[in-house]
């Protein structure tokens, strides 16, 4: 593999300075709108093309994040984001939703498509459905070991990046929605209010969802072996000092020389950092939060931290073609690909010593103050002539700056017609079918009037898909690692020969396996579907239903529709975050939770933490989502069941069939606030 690239974060310019000045080769910042970073200061309709052409200028590539869901009254405006990126010449974006993937491929193919660690890529069918629906890279899952990230990069045919310093989310990206439910801002549109890194316990310990920074910069080079190309700093929140800092750090890294880990720890951390998920000590040595130490522990470096991108740093290499006779001197710079010329003053005759070559070098070597360097200089000097230096350096400043004004202008980025998918309205059944999801088979009722039963494939076996039939469905884990893949897939061969004719899926890897192995996939809310086009999407993609994600009111999933059956989530209580690293298997032991786990906010009210196969966990709502008697919009309801007995189970799929509300506790969800 080849050198990786530094990817730094950039919130506002003064970032953007420092991470070019100190040596990214790559930088990535948001706009004003459709970034995860919402609350940065991020780039307008102005500074962008200034960003732009400051990287140009300095030979380093700028990404745009456009990371975010969106919804179909945002689309408009999505598109004007994508026309403003493509006029202001980036060479890529990074991106989230499947519409905005439509979109920049579609319109402006020749734009770079990486997709974000927001689309939760942890195995091979991942990165294959990527791959296929048509991105140029992706960034890997921040939970990887160094031995999973290898497994994927060896079976990936594009290239991956990997996040190697900054903040740990606690919930798998792309999965959390804690944020949204306790607050009503939303992370997956770039709003999020971190909740988590509120004091939540455990048994007698607090912050248990609050995970240390990540460092992997002392792994810099295992990554790159592993076959990740580009090395990507997280922080477009942070301030300029931050990213010098970390910048700086994985350049030494890189090269093989050290790197000042206790300045990177005191300009920000965590208590200190953690690779964990890396080196696969998933405990509870990751876990951390902010205190008052780390806060005034970086007052102390800033004023040191702020001197490596004061000046500039000469990273880009010219040519010098110098020559001068009786008429003219005339100064040629290239930087391999530009060339630009000035002229001077006619020379005089010398009377004392002419002006050599050596001279001449001397003087127009010196680019201090710029992004360049001389590579090589060429002199062709008639002889018997001299001019002075201020003339010499005049000639050099004046080509520098006609060469600058080449590199800065934007490139012209082709553009296609770009029409959105037309909107495809059907009649819905009224009232919608009931699809029921269960834990395992002992949790069903024996009388199951539902169209439609999910249980997890590993709950499953030939008996099963024989008592269920056509009505089957067969759920995938929700996260699925790559040590994992090879066992799911023996599985669902055998089932598929017992008669297993489908799957459901919360994740993109879902509908590749599915591909693979000849199954039916049925997409569910975790795919986070926001708008009609996303809907279109995974049509084309072969699923044959859809899930419309919790998060849109409901308001806006009226007005949706497409030609297979598709369906909300009408019971159940919701995922709010996805957990690698378990707090309480971390803070108490598999042994003391018997898969019946519990989390308490500050204000302590309890929240169920739902085991998954010791893989993975999902800390769940604190109160059921039930909307029994309310809106039936779609071609399903789906009643998601997780700790509730046979005889709970039965009670609520009959006030759903009779559309009887519940004088139960529970929540209409976001279904019925105004999404942020």
């Amino acid at each position: 593999m080849g050198t990786p690239e530094i990817l730094a974060p950039a919130g506002g310019m003064e970032q953007l300075t420092a991470a070019v000045r100190c040596g990214a080769e790559r930088v990535y910042l948001g706009t004003a709108a459709f970034n995860a970073r919402r609350n940065a200061a991020n780039f307008g309709p102005d500074q962008l093309p200034q960003a732009a052409r400051y990287c140009r200028t300095h030979g380093v590539k700028l990404y745009v994040t456009v990371n975010t869901l969106v919804t179909d009254g945002e689309l408009d405006a999505l598109e004007q984001t994508a026309d403003s990126i493509a006029r202001a010449g980036a060479d890529g974006v990074i991106l989230q939703d499947m519409a905005a993937l439509r979109l920049f491929r579609d319109k402006y193919p020749a734009l770079h498509r990486v997709a974000s660690t927001q689309t939760a890529v942890h195995n091979a069918d991942g990165v294959k459905f990527l791959q296929d629906a048509g991105f140029d890279s992706f960034v890997l899952a921040r939970e990887l070991s160094l031995k999973e990230i290898e497994t994927i990069c060896a079976g990936a045919s594009i290239p991956a990046e990997a996040f190697v310093h900054g903040a740990h989310c606690m919930s798998l990206s792309g999965a959390c929605y804690l944020s949204a439910m306790l607050g009503g801002r939303s992370g997956n549109r770039g709003l999020c209010a971190q909740p988590c890194r509120l004091d939540w316990k455990c048994g007698g310990c607090g912050h248990v969802l609050s995970l240390k920074d990540m460092s992997l910069i002392g792994h810099i080079r295992a990554l790159a072996d592993a076959g990740v190309s580009a090395l990507k700093i997280e922080g477009r929140m942070k301030r300029p000092e931050y990213v010098a800092a970390a910048v700086t750090a994985c350049k030494n890294a890189r090269e093989g020389r050290p790197y000042d880990s206790q300045t990177l720890a005191a300009v920000f951390s965590r208590s200190g950092f953690t690779d964990g998920y890396l080196t696969g000590r998933r405990d509870k040595s990751m876990f951390g939060y902010r205190t008052r130490e780390d806060v005034t522990g970086a007052e102390k470096v800033l004023g040191d931290l702020a001197a490596l991108y004061r000046k500039e740093n000469p990273t880009v290499p010219v040519d010098m073609a110098f020559s001068m006779d009786a008429g003219a001197a005339r100064l040629t710079v290239s930087d391999g690909v530009r060339t630009a010329t000035s002229e001077g003053p006619a020379p005089e005759q010398a009377r004392t010593r002419p002006l050599d070559g050596e001279q001449a070098a001397r003087s127009l070597g010196k680019t201090g103050g710029t992004q360049y360097y001389v590579n090589s200089i060429r002199t062709d000097i008639a002889p018997g002539l001299t001019l002075p230096v201020s003339a010499l350096n005049g000639l050099r400043r004046q080509a520098l700056d006609k060469l600058e004004t080449l590199r800065g202008q934007a490139p012209d980025i082709p553009c296609r017609p770009f029409a959105p998918a037309p909107l495809i309205r059907r009649e819905h059944p009224s009232p919608s079918p009931l699809w029921a999801r269960f834990v395992s088979p002992a949790q069903a009722p024996d009388r199951l009037d539902v169209e439609r039963i999910i249980l997890p494939v590993e709950s499953l076996d030939a008996k099963e898909v024989a008592r269920y039939g056509q009505r089957l469905t067969g759920q995938l884990p929700a996260v699925l690692f790559p040590e994992d893949a090879p066992d799911l897939e023996r599985r669902l061969a055998r089932l598929k020969a017992a008669g297993l004719r489908e799957i459901w899926t919360e994740n993109i890897y879902g509908a590749a396996l599915g591909r693979r192995l000849g199954l039916t996939v049925r997409g569910g809310f975790g795919l986070n579907i926001l708008n009609a086009q996303v809907l279109d999407f995974y049509v084309n993609q072969g699923l044959a239903s859809l899930t419309i994600s919790f998060e849109l009111p409901m308001g806006k999933i009226k007005a949706l529709d497409c030609p297979v059956p598709w369906g909300i989530a009408a019971y159940g209580y919701l995922p709010l975050m996805r957990f690698r690293n378990c707090p309480v298997r971390a803070q108490s032991g598999c042994a003391a939770c018997g898969g019946r786990g519990t989390l308490t906010d500050r204000r302590g009210v309890t929240f169920p933490v739902e085991c998954g196969g010791r893989r993975y966990a999902t800390l769940l709502n604190s109160v059921p989502l039930h909307i029994a008697g309310r809106d039936d919009p779609g071609d399903f309801r789906l009643l998601w069941f997780t700790r509730e007995s046979r005889e709970q189970c039965g009670r609520i799929i009959d006030e759903f069939a009779a559309g009887r509300p519940t004088e139960s506790p529970h929540t209409g969800g976001l279904y019925y606030r105004e999404l942020m």
